[in-house]
C-alpha cells in the first residue's frame, strides 16, 4: 500500500494563498542579480547555449548601435526570483514552472541596475493528467531601470501539484519513466548538423519589407539533455532554492517546506529534480529533467539568432507542456504568422513550436519582434 510521503494541497492552504491576490510583495528572496555586468550577462547566455557577441563580446558590440554588449532577454530570470518559480503559500507543496508572457520596452544595458515590483495575480484550479487536481498560481512582475524606466514586465506561472498524487496515479510519463534510450552515433552525428550550421544574424539587418508571412525561422536544436546542462543553466540562472550549508540551513528555518529530506535524512532542497533522478521519480516527473525558465530562453534564443542586432524583441509567450528528461532532444522550429506597422514600429509576429526526438509537444509559444525598415 503507498503511504504519503509529502504535504498536501489543503482548503486552509488554498484559502490562505487566495488573500495574498494583488498584494504587493515586499519581503521575496533576493535575485541571483541585481546588475547586468558582463560576466553576468555572458554566464546566462551561455547557460543556455547562446554565443551571441552582442551580448557576450565588449569589441564586437562597440560597433553596433548599443556601442556595448547588452543583456539577452531572457536575461531578465534572473533577476527576480518570483518570475522564475519561486512561489509563496502551500508550504512543501511542488511547484512546477510551466510558462510566462514577457513585454519588453527598453533595452537592458551593460551595468543597468535592476529593481523590481511582483505580486500574486491569480490561483486557477485545473485537471491534469501529470497530477490531478492542481491549481495554477500566476504572478505578476515589473522591472525597472536606475533610472526608473520600466525596462520590461511578465506574467508568469507554476502550477503546484500532489506530489504522492503524481507518483501514484498520475499518467502522463506512464510509458516514459525512468526511460534510458541510447542514441546512436549516426543519430548524434545528424541532429548536430543543426549546431554546425546555426546562423546568429548579427550585423546584417533583417529588414521587415524582406519578411514574409510563411517564412520559416531556421530549426534550432537544445540538447540532447544532459544534468550537466541543467547545472550549466542554474550558473547563469541561480534557481530557486540552491544553497550551501549555513545559507542552505537559514533558509529551510524560514521556509520549512524548502527542506525535503534526502537518503541521509538531511534537509535538502527540492529544485534537486533537476539533477536527483530518483527524487525526479519520487515526485511523478519521468526521470531528472530541465527547467522551466531555460525553455522559455530556448525560445527567445531562436527569434534573437533570427533578428539580428537591429531587431527588438517586444514580446513573447511560452507554455511548457511536458518535462524534458536527462536524454531527450528538442527541436524548435519558428514560422512568421503575421506582419504590420504599429505606432510607427515594423513588427513581425512568430509562432514556435519545440518538440522532443519522439514528435512530443514540449512547449508552445509566439514572439513579437520589432525590424528595422527600409523607410
Amino acid at each position: 500500500m503507498s503511504t504519503n510521503k509529502f504535504p498536501k494541497i489543503t482548503e486552509e492552504g488554498l484559502a490562505s494563498l487566495r488573500e495574498r491576490i494583488g498584494v504587493k510583495i515586499t519581503n521575496t528572496i533576493e535575485p541571483w542579480n541585481y546588475e547586468a555586468t558582463r560576466d553576468a550577462i555572458r554566464h546566462y547566455a551561455h547557460g543556455i547555449g547562446d554565443d551571441n557577441p552582442l551580448w557576450c563580446d565588449p569589441e564586437y558590440a562597440k560597433n553596433t548601435k548599443y556601442g556595448d554588449i547588452i543583456a539577452l532577454p531572457s536575461f531578465m530570470f534572473s533577476m527576480s526570483r518570483i518570475i522564475s518559480g519561486y512561489c509563496g503559500g502551500l508550504s512543501g507543496v511542488h511547484a512546477m514552472w510551466a510558462g510566462a508572457d514577457w513585454n519588453w520596452h527598453k533595452p537592458v544595458k551593460r551595468n543597468d541596475v535592476i529593481t523590481t515590483e511582483a505580486y500574486l495575480k491569480d490561483l486557477i484550479e485545473h485537471q491534469t493528467r501529470f497530477a490531478g487536481r492542481s491549481f495554477q498560481q500566476i504572478y505578476h512582475v515589473d522591472f525597472y531601470n536606475q533610472d526608473g524606466d520600466l525596462v520590461a514586465d511578465a506574467d508568469s506561472w507554476v502550477f503546484r501539484t500532489d506530489r504522492d498524487e503524481a507518483r501514484e496515479r498520475g499518467t502522463k510519463y506512464t510509458d516514459v519513466k525512468g526511460l534510458v534510450e541510447q542514441h546512436s552515433d549516426e543519430q548524434l552525428a545528424e541532429w548536430t548538423k543543426l549546431y554546425a550550421n546555426e546562423e546568429v544574424r548579427g550585423a546584417t539587418p533583417r529588414y521587415w519589407e524582406d519578411v514574409q508571412e510563411g517564412d520559416e525561422l531556421p530549426r534550432m536544436m537544445k540538447g540532447p539533455m544532459t544534468v550537466t546542462g541543467f547545472i550549466c543553466y542554474a550558473q547563469g540562472w541561480g534557481g530557486l532554492y540552491i544553497r550551501a550549508n549555513k545559507l542552505a540551513w537559514a533558509m529551510q528555518q524560514k521556509h520549512p517546506g524548502t527542506g525535503i529530506k534526502n537518503r541521509f535524512n538531511v534537509p535538502d532542497c527540492p529544485e534537486r529534480v533537476h539533477w536527483d533522478e530518483d527524487f525526479a521519480l519520487q515526485v511523478g516527473a519521468p526521470g531528472a529533467y530541465d527547467y522551466g525558465p531555460e525553455r522559455c530562453s530556448w525560445l527567445t534564443h531562436q527569434a534573437t539568432n533570427w533578428m539580428g542586432d537591429d531587431g527588438f524583441l517586444r514580446a513573447a509567450k511560452s507554455e511548457i507542456r511536458r518535462h524534458n528528461p536527462d536524454g531527450d532532444v528538442i527541436f524548435i522550429d519558428g514560422t512568421v504568422t503575421r506582419k504590420w506597422v504599429d505606432d510607427g514600429k515594423h513588427l513581425v509576429e512568430i509562432r514556435q513550436r519545440a518538440e522532443t526526438h519522439r514528435g512530443e509537444l514540449s512547449a508552445s509559444g509566439y514572439c513579437i519582434v520589432e525590424l528595422p525598415s527600409r523607410g
